[in-house]
């Protein structure tokens, strides 16, 4: 219902607007402007002061989509993205002279009337009549403003902005409607701040600070008065008068303006003439939309900001809510991430490895104790050309990554060991872990038992590898026999309570299998940052912490918003953790990640290769970094011997000899003048026997089960020809060719 003074009667500006809004929908006003005549819809005089008393009062304004800013841990910038590139600003951060072009051009009686200029109207149908048809308009700026509310607020949405824009007389009256209590809530100077911050611009610029930027590279207030002028003209038509694709359409168009603001006497005639004797000088920059534009190789990382966004319920109940804030924009997002960790660990991946290479590598970094992402890089660039990919093989596929994650090889051990150890087996534990031998006939679970019903054997990776083995050489040396007899002693329940305990789970997110391939081998699929995460809790002393990626949210209007904190919880006693990062400490320094260890601080780590050489990885960490390195092919097709990568030739990939190296390089960089903290010192006896194995061996690493190279062990530890288990990226079929795995980017 229209608003009423208090004695109840209509103020005479809304019985004056409540008549004109009856002629309108009789047709007896606009009929001929930009309209069909009311009778073309059906429209009568009968029933339309009624159907204007049916419009509600209150115009609902939403909040202006803006850019949202997304920053690294220390304000720096990282990517800016939008659905609409838009800044608003005051009306004192708008020049001059802008509005007053804007005013002159598209409604220079905008002070003088209310919310419509009846005077305007008479003239354009006189004009209209005259030119036989549509040439000239009748709406105030007030009304313009208003249409642009209701395409701001149907938003992407086709059907919706066709509704908004439909030239009809029911939006036309709803326009005016609601047009007077624009003006009479708003005020002139309020209304023509807004419009100039919800008008498109074109060149995907809405708002005159966005369009300013775009056009002349400078903020709306240092607008001269012929960059003023150009910017009012645009309004009108955004295609044809684009000073970028048609300097001479859109000069004609500014000096329309220039002259029009010196016929209402806003500048003199001498001042319109010197601005239009010049040319347009245009400084354009480009939009920068997006997470393709992040800073050091972080575009992943953006992408993951934004999906830590829409899949948080924090951020809102639904997807759909959820989606519609971060559309909507103008937050701040300040984020985890180092940009000093960014940068070194982009720049060791670009030295090891090349875009175009037949594998790819990823890398993420996490501070243990407080779960917060530092560093999150690919080989490959964030984007959609060649040798680029949307695809972040550093997280799970709810999360943009790929299907599955990638098999993890035998840096899966740790947690076998963490497991035996919190169920009182010493580190001293030894066992035959004889060359080859077969699973155990059965295995309990946590939820029933695992049976061999194929009698699948397994072998370790040279037939030197002969025990019997302690738990310190056997991690060294990376063992799998033992491991296997670790788990036939101790049973699979402990290994899924621990990796249970440690947030891992196979990169489609669904529990790892209950089998000794899968929970001994590291035979399944699982994502660079839950291998660093789960790591992080050995260094943090036996508390896992989740990962977390923000640490602020800033509105346009200043306020925060709630966001996702870490949760800890102690995943295994302070002895165990502290006892496997002395067994992990003796792989850097003597055993199979030899080649990744710092020499500058204390660190420990695991290597790890899957059947094929399809995968390698190390995962290690300082007391206050932990990092884990992938190096594969995303569509498991390519076994990593006699290959070239990154310009160096490899007869075969080992987990210590590629992604160890990246991952030495990249944690260096990274922990560069931070301190150096210390393991707890746990003497762990060294065992009398080595087997005679050669220690100086480059990168002797292992696999999850021996045998046909070009097969993998399945869920139950049998050998599958043709089946790679893990990796493989998302939104993809299965093709044939590719060993039973989708074809990925």
């Amino acid at each position: 219902m229209a608003k009423k003074r208090s004695g109840g009667g209509l103020t005479g500006t809304q019985q004056a607007a409540k008549f004109l809004g009856v002629s309108v929908l009789s047709g007896a006003v606009l009929a001929g402007i930009a309209l069909p005549a009311a009778g073309a819809l059906g429209l009568a005089a009968r029933g339309t002061v009624e159907g204007f008393d049916e419009i509600p009062a209150n115009l609902k304004t939403p909040p202006l989509s803006q850019r949202t800013s997304i920053l690294d841990a220390n304000g720096g910038a990282i990517a800016t993205v939008y659905s609409r590139d838009r800044t608003v600003v005051p009306l004192t951060g708008i020049s001059p002279y802008m509005q007053k072009a804007i005013v002159a051009i598209e409604d220079s009686r905008f002070y003088e009337h209310g919310a419509v200029d009846l005077k305007g109207i008479l003239r354009a149908l006189n004009r209209n009549v005259q030119a036989g048809g549509t040439a000239q308009g009748a709406s105030t700026l007030t009304q313009q403003y208003v249409k642009n509310v209701f395409v701001e607020e149907a938003g992407d949405d086709p059907a919706k902005v066709a509704e908004a824009t439909q030239q009809t007389l029911g939006r036309k009256v709803r326009e005016l409607k609601y047009a007077i209590q624009v003006e009479e809530e708003l005020g002139k100077k309020k209304i023509l701040e807004n419009y100039l911050n919800i008008t498109f611009f074109g060149q995907q610029a809405y708002g005159v600070e966005a369009a300013s930027k775009r056009y002349f590279s400078k903020p709306a207030k240092d607008l001269k008065l012929e960059e003023a002028a150009m910017l009012a003209g645009i309004v009108q038509s955004p295609t044809r008068y684009d000073p970028v694709n048609d300097a001479a359409e859109a000069k004609k168009r500014r000096n329309i303006v220039l002259q029009r603001m010196a016929d209402v006497k806003d500048i003199s005639q001498a001042e319109a003439d010197r601005a239009k004797a010049t040319e347009i000088q245009l400084k354009v920059s480009k939009p920068k939309n997006g997470c393709i534009t992040a800073v050091n190789g972080a575009g992943f990382f953006c992408d993951y900001v934004r999906e830590v966004f829409l899949n948080d319920a924090v951020f809102g109940k639904n997807r759909e809510e959820r989606a519609k804030l971060w559309n909507q924009g103008g937050l701040t997002i300040r984020t985890t991430l180092d940009p000093q960790s960014q940068k070194s660990a982009r720049d060791s991946m670009k030295d090891h490895i090349y875009k175009g290479d037949q594998v790819a590598s990823a890398i993420t970094m996490v501070e243990p104790g407080s779960g917060k992402i530092l560093a999150m890089a690919q080989s490959k660039s964030y984007g959609f050309g060649q040798d680029e990919t949307q695809i972040n093989y550093s997280v799970n596929k709810g999360m943009g990554g790929s299907n599955f994650g990638f098999p993890v090889g035998s840096t899966f051990k740790p947690f076998v060991a963490a497991a035996a150890m919190e169920q009182g087996r010493p580190p001293t534990q030894t066992y035959p872990a004889p060359y080859e031998m077969p699973y155990p006939s059965q295995l309990p679970t946590c939820s029933g038992t695992w049976k061999n019903t194929s009698n699948d054997r397994l072998e370790n990776e040279n037939e030197s590898e002969v025990g019997p083995y302690s738990l310190n050489d056997a991690m060294k040396k990376s063992v799998n026999t033992y491991f296997v007899q670790m788990v036939q002693e101790i049973g699979l329940c402990p290994v899924q309570q621990m990796t249970d305990n440690l947030g891992v789970v196979m990169g489609n997110d669904k529990k790892l299998d209950a089998s000794p391939a899968a929970l001994t081998l590291g035979a399944q699929g699982i994502s660079p940052l839950t291998m660093a995460t789960a790591y992080a809790a050995f260094a943090n002393r036996g508390t896992y912490c989740t990962p977390t990626a923000i640490e602020s949210i800033k509105t346009a209007d200043g306020k925060d918003l709630q966001v996702p904190r870490t949760s800890c919880s102690k995943a295994m006693t302070e002895r165990t953790a502290d006892t496997v990062n002395n067994l992990l400490r003796g792989v850097v320094d003597s055993g199979t990640g030899k080649e990744a260890g710092l020499s500058s601080r204390d660190n420990a780590g695991k290597t790890g290769t899957t059947d094929g050489r399809r995968n390698a990885w190390f995962v290690g960490y300082t007391p206050n970094l932990s990092g884990a390195v992938w190096v594969g092919s995303p569509t498991q097709t390519v076994k990593m011997e006699d290959i070239t990568i990154g310009g160096q030739y490899h007869p075969k990939v080992f987990g210590g000899e590629v992604p160890g190296p990246i991952w030495k390089d990249a944690m260096t960089g990274a922990l560069d003048g931070k301190g150096a903290p210390r393991f707890v010192d746990i003497p762990i006896p060294e065992s009398p026997k080595d087997n005679g194995r050669d220690r100086n061996r480059p990168g002797d690493d292992e696999k999850p089960g021996g045998g046909d190279p070009g097969a993998a062990r399945g869920a139950g530890g049998i050998v599958i020809p043709g089946l790679t288990i893990g990796g493989g990226d998302r939104g993809q079929g299965n093709k044939g060719g590719t060993g039973g795995w989708p074809q990925g980017r």
